[in-house]
């Protein structure tokens, strides 16, 4: 029952008046129904309705059905309506009318198709009659309702508002039911009036306002207004502290006139902190027999209060308006809010939250009875408006949607319905969104959207159970989340680094929308990370003394990290046949897989290549004469720590690196480097630039990663100790820079990877002018020192830029 039919009188005589001008007093077959008749001009519908179903009861016939079917309609009992106009159609007597009247019955409790079907087997097309099937229009917002908490009763509960406390305003009927008697068959005259205790129009007690403080104790707000029969419509000016309503008085006669229609107004008084209303004013265009003016709803950052009413000049039924107001409670004309929001129907319940406005409407198409109604809303203008879908709205009557803020200040949302399930006639939902949205980009480390195929599983840690996802227009991933919850998301795809955000909630959160940006990293297989060189004596493949802190080094590292393999590249020297190299080779890269087995490294980790003698570093090829310590370069095992080896594989970020930013690969190679501290430092004796046999063997190391990586920039500097002058030492620091240069560009060293700068004796390691230096301290400054870069290069298709070590 929506509230509009509770408030106002006038629409209920219509109504009446509209059923018996198409039935007629006159076509009633006994005095019961006349009776009855009486009653509905009267508007006690209950009491009619007992008399009419006692006179159906001992003589069934068209007419009473009917009126039964019509009367069910006024009071919007829809399944009691359904069940009638079944049976008034039944009769050979029935009218299109009728068929119409049973098809809108059948949209209001979801029995279309079953009415459809009746009608055909009478031989009535339903297309024929006008009456579309109902929409099923969808909430935009995934939302469910559930009674509000203590609010309902076994009668009607609609309509809140709330104080600058966090107490809220309702209203009730709760007091109970009074049956009418019927007094023989002589009509009483006072039944024109109301009667003093109950209401008439459906045998239950006035309606009143209800206070609900923040503990949930309930009370009645007594009206100050004297005569109060309907108190309802509460809506609470925050600023003010004065409390706006409607009223329906106890007024019997004007001007020596007692057949009238009362008509609902708006009054308001000031509300007190214990819930009591000091003194009562009318609005200055009310009109208690002219036209009705109820459902308040004040909008304090306008200034405006909102009302309905059918006063004259209105679109049709009942219409929506607005009368500014100010802190003098001086009242502006009343507005009209215009055919974008008023239809030839009822439009009732206003409410603004920011760009929103908000009404119940029977004109508008809907899904039911009065549906809520959202528009666009500017001081100026309404536009765009749509119903609210389900299940907002139902096919009942939905109505006084609000939104308003608890005693924390968290917004809750209600809406009043009689729909099927309720606790009561009618009862106070709570609107909670379902689902919160939940929007996620998945770029590339270009800042691209990745669009093509890619797994994303979404999980409700909460509710213990996958929660499906979307792609939208533009590749971005979409989903539904419930409140409350935590989740867990993973993303993947071949090839590249799974993304997992376990951070994801709704637990309290008060947006609409959850936003991420992610980013797919693809995996640098086989990035080598650290180089070190093994050397064998002659004719041998026995592991030698000075090899074994290198393998165990590596060994160490490949416990440490299981993403990294070892790649063995063997080589000899050119001395033996080439088939005798080979074998020699292969079975110095298996010595290096036996060794490493004292580490627990299995054999699937360790990546063996041989060369024989193909790979010489010098020109120590055959036939040519070369010292041994040359020939010493060329007897080696390259070894290679490569992460993310097997490029079938899928690897994760390792737990150790999470925060580092995989999209520049060759940062975990500086990491390795900082635990290794393997680039060398080459050093000189006095007044010499020559290479000593022992570095060497460091600028091969160099010249390996150097090749592996064609990432990495070099940067030499040369240095000299502090004896001499700086004239001289400055060029010699020069010539020990462009000796290791000269060197690795001999092992196939790019020159524009390697950046060669000279300082003399200006950065001394010890400052031998301050102190006195023995040997060793001044070895220590004649040196060249090489640090590694990243270079501007494309891996993986990206640019890089160069960043010095």
């Amino acid at each position: 029952m929506v509230l509009i039919m509770k408030n106002t009188i006038t629409i209920l005589s219509i109504t009446a008046a509209m059923i018996f001008g198409s039935v007629g007093i006159a076509d009633a077959q006994n005095s019961k129904v006349r009776y009855a008749d009486q009653q509905v001009k009267l508007m006690n519908y209950t009491h009619a309705l007992d008399v009419y179903e006692q006179s159906y009861a001992k003589k069934p016939n068209y007419e009473t059905a009917k009126k039964i079917s019509m009367t069910q309609d006024v009071i919007r009992d829809y399944d009691k309506s359904y069940e009638w106009w079944k049976t008034t159609v039944g009769y050979e007597d029935a009218q299109n009318s009728d068929y119409t009247s049973f098809l809108r019955s059948a949209q209001l409790t979801d029995n279309f198709n079953e009415a459809v079907s009746i009608l055909e087997a009478k031989g009535v097309a339903a297309d024929s009659l006008g009456v579309a099937k109902l929409l099923t229009l969808q909430s935009k917002k995934k939302v469910k309702l559930e009674q509000a908490e203590g609010l309902n009763s076994a009668g009607s509960d609609f309509d809140l508002s709330v104080d600058s406390d966090g107490n809220k305003y309702f209203v009730s009927d709760r007091g109970g039911v009074y049956p009418s008697e019927m007094p023989s068959l002589r009509i009483d005259a006072k039944n024109k009036y109301f009667s003093e205790e109950k209401s008439d129009f459906n045998d239950r007690e006035y309606f009143s306002v209800y206070r609900q403080d923040t503990t949930g104790n309930i009370t009645a707000l007594v009206s100050n207004v004297p005569g109060t029969y309907h108190f309802s419509d509460p809506s609470y000016d925050k600023g003010l502290g004065i409390l706006f309503y409607s009223v329906t008085r106890d007024i019997k006669k004007v001007k020596k006139r007692d057949n009238i229609v009362v008509q609902p107004e708006i009054f308001y008084s000031k509300l007190n902190a214990d819930g009591t209303m000091e003194g009562f004013y009318p609005v200055p265009f009310n009109d208690s027999i002219g036209y009705s003016v109820m459902n308040p709803f004040v909008d304090e950052d306008a200034k405006r209060l909102y009302f309905t009413s059918d006063m004259p000049g209105g679109m049709g039924g009942t219409d929506l308006y607005y009368a500014t107001y100010d802190e003098n409670m001086t009242f502006g004309t009343p507005v009209n809010l215009g055919s974008q929001i008023n239809s030839s129907g009822n439009e009732s319940h206003a409410f603004r939250n920011g760009n929103k406005f908000y009404f119940s409407s029977a004109g508008h198409p809907g899904v039911g009875g009065m549906d809520v109604f959202q528009a666009n809303y500017t001081a100026t203008q309404f536009s765009n408006v749509q119903n609210m879908g389900i299940p907002i709205n139902s096919t009942a009557d939905d109505f006084a949607y609000r939104e308003i803020l608890d005693k924390n200040g968290n917004p809750e949302v209600y809406v009043s319905s009689n729909r099927q399930g309720g606790q009561g006639l009618d009862d106070i939902y709570t609107i909670q969104e379902v689902y919160k949205q939940f929007l996620a980009r998945v770029i590339d480390c270009d800042g691209l959207v990745v669009t093509d195929s890619y797994m994303a599983t979404l999980r409700d840690k909460t509710q213990n159970g996958n929660v499906q996802t979307t792609r939208g227009k533009s590749g971005e991933l979409l989903a539904e989340l419930e409140p409350e919850s935590d989740f867990g998301l993973v993303i993947s795809k071949p090839g590249y680094f799974s993304v997992t955000d376990e951070s994801l909630t709704t637990k309290g959160f008060a947006g609409d929308t959850v936003k991420r940006e992610y980013t797919l990293i693809a995996i640098p297989y086989q990035l080598p990370v650290h180089v070190d060189i093994v050397y064998y004596d002659l004719d041998k493949f026995k592991i030698r003394e000075d090899a074994k802190p290198v393998l165990d080094k590596m060994g160490e590292m490949m416990n440490k990290y299981p993403f990294l393999d070892l790649l063995v590249a063997s080589h000899t020297d050119s001395r033996a046949s080439d088939e005798y190299n080979i074998i020699l080779s292969n079975n110095r890269a298996k010595a290096v897989t036996e060794y490493m087995a004292q580490h627990n490294i299995s054999g699937d980790r360790i990546r063996l290549e041989w060369f024989g003698e193909q790979g010489l570093v010098n020109n120590c090829g055959n036939g040519v004469p070369c010292p041994e310590v040359d020939h010493q370069l060329n007897r080696r095992s390259e070894l290679i720590l490569e992460a993310f080896p097997d490029p079938s594989k899928q690897y994760e970020i390792p737990a150790s690196f999470k925060d580092m930013n995989f999209c520049d690969p060759e940062t975990l190679f500086e990491e390795i480097q900082k635990e290794l501290a393997s680039i060398p430092t080459i050093y000189f004796d006095f007044d010499k630039s020559m290479l000593r046999s022992v570095h060497k063997k460091e600028l091969e190391r160099t010249a390996i990663m150097l090749k592996r990586m064609p990432n990495l920039m070099l940067y030499i500097e040369g240095h000299t100790d502090q004896r001499g002058d700086d004239a001289y030492n400055k060029p010699l620091s020069e010539r020990r820079a462009e000796v290791v240069k000269a060197y690795l560009t001999k092992r196939g060293i790019e020159a524009n990877r390697m950046e060669d700068t000279w300082f003399g004796e200006t950065k001394p390691v010890n400052d031998c002018n301050e102190i006195t230096c023995t040997e060793a301290m001044h070895q220590l400054n004649r040196r060249t020192e090489l640090r590694v870069g990243k270079s501007s290069f494309t891996y993986s298709g990206r640019k890089k830029k160069v960043d010095t070590m």
